[in-house]
């Protein structure tokens, strides 16, 4: 096998060998970060909102319909606008492409999940493993349904009241499974502390990133 001359020294510039890596590698962008802390806000306050519109416990306690109603409309409009922000960054650009790929190994990736095996090898994962693939396509979807189901409840002329009815079911049944969702995205996140400081701060340990996600490779971002 040949190379051409000089190729082997920018490769090693580019790449250093692993005693010279440093310890921490760059997962996310300062930018995907605030797309996903402003988001989270975002659902978290449209979750709260809606228990205190919809539980009787939490309507008597807060009170103040009106505002509650108010704040959780907002929020629910304002919900896509950290994503279409996010997309003038080339790296929420470039995981985004990464979040939309299914290959051979998400699906090997799910049947170790399946039959409970956990090791690296059982649990092959690029930058993103299945799971958050999957998580991040449902609550994509969930969102805009959740999002269309609402201008129909807010907006009552633009669709006759059997819409409107349906809408109401859709959007408050959907309601509830976001929020026990989000409840088991949040319990996972704080199983993983090394996760989440990647999040806070953009970087993890690379042990964390070889167990966790043994197919990607942080020095090629």
């Amino acid at each position: 096998m040949t190379s051409t001359p000089g190729s082997a020294g920018r490769t090693a510039a580019t790449t250093p060998p692993p005693s010279e890596r440093p310890s921490r590698a760059t997962r996310f962008s300062r930018a995907e970060r605030w797309v996903h802390r402003t988001t989270a806000g975002l659902v978290l306050l449209c979750v709260a909102t809606a228990a205190c519109l919809y539980v009787p416990v939490f309507a008597e306690l807060v009170g103040r319909r009106y505002v509650l109603v108010t704040v959780h409309e907002w929020a629910g409009l304002l919900l896509p606008v950290p994503f279409l922000l996010g997309l003038a960054f080339r790296a929420f650009r470039a995981d985004l492409r990464r979040l939309n790929r299914f290959g051979d190994h998400d699906r090997q990736w799910l049947r170790a999940v399946l039959h409970r095996r956990s090791t690296p090898e059982e649990r092959p994962a690029g930058k993103f493993n299945a799971g958050q693939k999957v998580y991040a396509a449902w609550i994509a979807g969930a969102v805009l349904v959740m999002l269309g189901t609402g201008l129909l409840m807010w907006f009552t002329h633009l669709a006759p009241l059997v819409w409107r009815t349906g809408a109401t079911f859709v959007h408050d049944w959907l309601a509830l499974t976001i929020g026990i969702v989000i409840f088991g995205h949040i319990r996972m996140a704080l199983a993983d502390p090394e996760a989440r400081r990647g999040m806070r701060t953009g970087s993890v340990e690379r042990p964390w990133a070889r167990r966790q996600h043994p197919l990607w490779d942080p020095d090629e971002e």
